[in-house]
């Protein structure tokens, strides 16, 4: 069931925002639960071009930080610009002076020609935009991009406390926007790093929770295991990764970071981020299982044929298998070659006409054995996935089975109660509904039965739904669903926040502010 977006509204997702100066009280329509007590923090691009320079890609535009306070059924938004490098920079000079994702910036034009000769052995200058997403380490909050620069800010006001540099506390070149946070406050994460003999790899590294001595997490992280990279030179992109009570899976996909690219050419022809991709027509994808506390490499790769991957839904240990929940775009060419503003801005013709070009997403369920010796043949009977690799023993590669969780629109920024079931069985997932990458419902998904629930409204754009648990839930589904929705077309306020109950995805209530919100990548609830 498609529904057409000739109007065009989407395009407000991708405009330039003021940021506030202090908070607006929202119009509440409908009953804010008493009990929905904190505030949902998000990160989007909020900036698409400095004076007459434009940015070019949907991960290019300047951070903005987003916060929604629920109070005693009242509701406010507030909003800033994280004052990164890039952003303060870009202020200062009035043009584009940090590369992003898919935007150079040139050198000054004030400039003489030797001091810009010379500027270019300074090194590449990488940016610390933070756009992606917030997370809480110990008792601080970081806004992040996946370099590794990540920008502490302050919950409550929304400023910006100061950029950090992981390169200074362990060894990664970045990590992802997608940590792991387990209950005690321990984060995990991954990153490209420099592995044994001049080789990449892979390091999950591990910040312990705040102890009693108050010192920064930050200061005791570590590298708990080190994937290895299946070729020397060309690490594959990675955006998340799946964590369980025992065990790391890593899903290594055919797009690669083409190092000496990013090396070399950088600083000399205009190059962004985005020309040192490139796609591994031939490997498909390698998944790679770690023990986490041990730090141990399991002697078994899985293969399958080739997809992109930017988010994990969940993982599970079940009897002796893995539970891999992922919503994959099949297909080895980069999905972000899609994602350039001036495709998402285009006509709803021509967006569609695009977006059948790219890879087709679908949301996939891998079921890995963690001992290939013990598995009777019969399990995997009619649905054992063909591996094209030669190994030199029967070790290295395995069976697994795969099964389709959901293909009608792409099922993408899952989210799920992760506070009770992330790493753990689990029956519900909630998504947004990207429809040519144009997002336009939100969908709630039961993972063993495949049933559906969607919430969808003419000419309105939802954001990633972020589930809020009751504080007395009985029930993995007892809460609801936040979303920051767009509705330009629609009545005189451009945006509210949405309240859904998580059961069925009715409404419960809206707050709709009178400014435009652009496009919110992810984000979180912190309880009051």
């Amino acid at each position: 069931f498609r529904v057409e977006h000739p109007a065009g509204g989407y395009k407000k997702l991708f405009e330039t925002v003021e940021e506030l100066s202090s908070p607006v009280t929202a119009h509440v329509t409908g009953r804010i639960p008493t009990w929905l007590r904190g505030s949902l923090l998000r990160c989007g691009p909020g900036l698409f071009e400095v004076g007459a320079e434009p940015f070019y890609h949907l991960f290019d535009g300047q951070a903005l930080l987003h916060k929604f306070d629920f109070k005693e059924g009242h509701v406010t938004y507030h909003r800033r610009f994280v004052r990164t490098d890039a952003y303060v920079r870009a202020m200062t000079e009035k043009r584009i002076v940090i590369t992003e994702f898919g935007t150079y910036a040139y050198p000054d034009p004030c400039k003489n020609i030797f001091s810009r000769f010379f500027s270019y052995f300074k090194g590449v200058e990488v940016t610390d935009n933070a756009l992606v997403n917030v997370y809480p380490v110990g008792e601080d909050y970081y806004a992040c991009t996946e370099t590794n620069f990540i920008t502490r800010i302050n919950p409550d006001t929304l400023e910006t406390i100061k950029q950090v540099d992981l390169c200074k506390y362990v060894s990664v070149n970045g990590a992802t926007a997608h940590p792991h946070i387990e209950n005690d406050g321990t984060v995990y994460n991954i990153g490209n790093c420099f592995g044994k003999n001049f080789s990449l790899a892979y390091n999950i590294i591990r910040i312990p929770p705040l102890q009693a001595d108050k010192e920064d997490p930050m200061n005791k992280s570590e590298v708990v295991v080190q994937f290895p990279c299946s070729d020397r030179f060309k690490p594959s992109y990675v955006h998340s990764f799946g964590l369980t009570s025992n065990y790391i899976v890593f899903v290594e996909t055919p797009v690669k970071i083409n190092l000496l690219k990013f090396l070399s050419s950088w600083s000399l022809w205009g190059a962004n981020y985005m020309d040192c991709f490139e796609s591994n027509e031939t490997m498909g994808v390698w998944l790679h299982v770690a023990e986490k506390k041990k730090g141990r490499l399991l002697n078994i790769k899985y293969r399958t044929s080739a997809f992109n991957l930017f988010h994990h839904i969940n993982t599970y240990e079940d009897n002796g298998f893995l539970i891999v929940d992922l919503c994959t775009w099949k297909g080895f060419e980069f999905v972000y070659n899609y994602l350039y503003l001036a495709n998402l801005r285009a006509n709803w013709d021509e967006v569609k006409r695009q977006a059948e070009k790219a890879p087709q997403p679908e949301a996939r369920r891998y079921v890995l054995p963690l001992n290939i010796d013990k598995v009777p043949a019969q399990h995997w009977a009619g649905s054992l996935q063909g591996s094209g690799s030669s190994a030199s023993t029967p070790r290295t590669t395995s069976p697994h089975t795969r099964m389709y969780l959901f293909f009608i629109v792409a099922f993408e920024f899952p989210q799920i109660n992760y506070k009770k079931y992330g790493g753990k069985p689990y029956t519900y997932t909630y998504g947004l509904g990207l429809n040519h990458f144009v997002p336009d419902r939100l969908c709630k998904l039961n993972v063993k039965t495949k049933e559906t629930w969607v919430w969808q409204e003419p000419d309105s754009y939802p954001s990633e739904p972020i589930f809020v648990s009751h504080p007395d839930a009985l029930e993995e589904d007892d809460g609801v669903v936040l979303s920051i929705v767009i509705s330009p077309g629609v009545g005189p306020k451009p945006a509210y926040l949405l309240i859904l109950n998580a059961k069925d995805m009715s409404e419960v209530a809206r707050a709709e502010v009178e400014v435009n919100i652009p496009v919110t990548f992810h984000g979180l609830f912190k309880r009051a």
